[in-house]
Order: C-alpha cells, then structure tokens, then sequence
C-alpha cells in the first residue's frame, strides 16, 4: 500500500502523455530515491516554465519575453513563413538547420473528431500576419496526417486571394533508404512528387 502522498504523486505523473501507471510509479520511486536538492530543482523548473514561458505574441512560438528569439533574428528571412503544428515541430525544422525563414505556430490541427475547430487554432492570427506582413512563401509544414493535410488545405484555401506563394513540404523516399521497406504512403507520396531528372 502506497502512502497518500506517494499515491498522489502517482498519479500526478499519469497525467503526463505517453505516460502509464507503471511509468508513473516508476517516476515517482525515482523522485523519492533522489536527493532532496535533485526533487527541489524539478519542483522549481516546473514552477519556473508555468511562470515564465509564454507563446511569442507574433509566432506562436515558446519564448520567456514578448518575442520568440527567432522573431528578433534580424538575420532571419522576412519573405518566408513555415506554418507548423507545435513549437516542437518548430524546434524539429531548427535542428535541420537549412531553414532560415519565420514561423507560426498553429498550437494543433483542425480535428472535427477531437472537438478541434479553426477557430481554437492561431489560424485567423496567420492570415491577419500574411496580410500584413510582406511575406512572399507560405510553406505549409503540417504533420504528413489526415488533420495535418487538412489543416494544410484549410488554410490554403484562405490564403489563395493573397499575393504569396503557398507551398508544401516535400515528402516521399529518403536518401539512403530501401523501397521495400517503404510504407505504401511513403510510396504514393513520392510518386505524386516526383520530379524531372
């Protein structure tokens, strides 16, 4: 029998995606294995992110000021605007390091099933910013899904009177991959996207 406190920490974790019950109560012998200083510095890095992060009042993205860092780039590519799902797809395109444009951040999808509409995305934020903005390309960087292509569609649709470029991310068969270990999506996509040699 575990103690009220160890039950409600238990549960605490649970709550966190991709986290079961047996992930929890392994979570929470670790925080009671380590030493108090560790337990306080977790405490605190959660408090601090609850307190100090906020969405960049022009992307969308994770910042702890009023603009994201790469809002504030003056280096970055003004013309060019990557619209994605999540900060974390945001931080995915960074680490490639070959895209040096802006962003918006949709903070999700368009999901009819999951109660998800238009109106709960930053998607009027988008338009009101391309309207405005001096932007040239619109690349739609939404997850390869049914809501991702969706959402992407959506959008596009809303941009078309607009003077700006809309596009899609590649999509198809890696370098250095194998076919017969391709997905049939992986596939038709590559298909559909083929190029001339």
């Amino acid at each position: 029998m575990l103690s009220e406190s160890v039950t409600k920490l238990v549960e605490e974790f649970a709550k966190l995606p991709g986290i079961g019950k047996k992930s929890a109560e392994r979570l929470a012998y670790h925080v009671l294995r380590i030493h108090q200083s560790e337990a306080a510095a977790l405490a605190d890095a959660i408090k601090s992110v609850k307190e100090n992060v906020r969405y960049c009042r022009n992307c969308y993205n994770l910042t702890e000021q009023e603009e994201c860092e790469i809002c504030r780039d003056p280096r970055r590519e003004s013309t060019q605007l990557c619209v994605v799902e999540q900060p974390r797809d945001l931080m995915a395109l960074e680490q490639a390091a070959t895209y040096r444009g802006l962003y918006h951040v949709l903070l999700g999808r368009i999901a009819p099933l999951d109660g998800i509409s238009p109106e709960q995305l930053t998607i009027e934020s988008l338009i009101e910013r391309v309207r405005k903005g001096g932007f040239r390309e619109v690349i739609m960087a939404t997850n390869p899904t049914l809501e991702g292509d969706g959402t992407a569609l959506y959008i596009s649709n809303l941009l078309a009177d607009l003077p700006v470029e809309v596009t899609r991310l590649a999509r198809g068969i890696t370098t250095g991959s194998v076919l017969e270990f391709a997905n049939k999506e992986i596939l038709a996509d590559a298909l559909a996207g083929r190029q001339k040699f």
